[in-house]
């Protein structure tokens, strides 16, 4: 049975990020937005470690420990801060109020799982966090061949979603944010894959994907468009018949996004053979 992380925090777009991690991971993730909806779940559900922002409404996380570890049936559950606090003193004033660890903000999509794994670890019942995801349930031709897919969004939150998804795996990711600079990127260095938004500023996803299939050193490129899920099926269609090889939309569940990556590269691989030189 995966491990159970309840995350208290009120940022929607870290709390979100740091959800999707866990879960990409096949952990359980648990939430709240503030502090004493985080300490209730944590009393009811009894989780197996709570990752919580400091500076909490209704609560700040300093009571939410201090609550934690003064129950008897909480207390030896273990309590990371996640916080943007960075004077000097700040991590030692956290450990000194009961907290058993401290990561600092932004946190690191690529190196946050494992921050939180070893508060799994340690905990004194014994049990050993799941292992991240690896050739036994993800595509085994990601790691191996280490390919580059080029990320095109607006949305650095969107962005980190996708890259910490794939990164683990074994891809080269490069994220941009806007048109200009994705044709730029290909240009220097052809990705082997590439999945843009549809709705940016300036130049959007479909303006990108004609001036992809427009250039002879692109066009062979499979192009996914991700998008959330009120797109219209009338903009779907145009993106299929201007060329996209799949359309996705959020919430994006991991394993099926790392699937749908793993579908589009396969045709490319089996039909070309790997660039070595890439």
């Amino acid at each position: 049975m995966s491990a159970r992380i309840l995350v208290i925090e009120d940022n929607p777009a870290n709390l979100e990020l740091m959800v999707y991690l866990l879960r990409a991971y096949k952990y359980e993730p648990l939430s709240a937005d503030d502090g004493e909806n985080g300490l209730a779940l944590a009393l009811a559900e009894r989780p197996d470690v709570v990752i919580c922002d400091i500076q909490l409404p209704s609560m700040d996380g300093y009571e939410v420990v201090r609550r934690l570890k003064s129950d008897a049936a909480t207390r030896s559950i273990p309590v990371v801060a996640v916080t943007a606090f960075a004077m000097v003193g700040d991590r030692d004033r956290a450990l000194a109020a009961g907290f058993d660890g401290y990561i600092g903000k932004p946190i690191t999509p690529e190196t946050f799982v494992s921050q939180v794994e070893q508060f799994i670890r340690n905990k004194s019942d014994g049990r050993v966090a799941p292992a991240a995801p690896g050739e036994a349930d993800t595509p085994r031709r990601a790691a191996r061949a280490g390919a580059r897919v080029l990320i095109v969004d607006n949305t650095e939150a969107n962005r980190d979603l996708l890259a910490s998804t794939l990164r683990p795996v074994g891809y080269e990711v490069v994220t941009v944010s806007n048109v200009t600079s994705a044709l730029a990127s290909a240009r220097t260095r052809t990705p082997d894959l590439i999945i843009s938004d549809v709705h940016m500023p300036g130049r959007n996803g479909l303006e990108f994907l004609a001036q992809v299939k427009d250039d002879a050193e692109l066009r062979g490129i499979p192009f996914a468009f991700v998008s959330a899920s009120d797109w219209n099926e009338k903009d779907q269609r145009e993106a299929l018949a201007l060329g996209a090889d799949l359309v996705f939309l959020r919430p994006n569940e991991p394993h099926a996004l790392l699937q749908s990556v793993e579908d589009l590269l396969t045709p490319k691989e089996s039909a070309h053979g790997e660039d070595p030189g890439r």
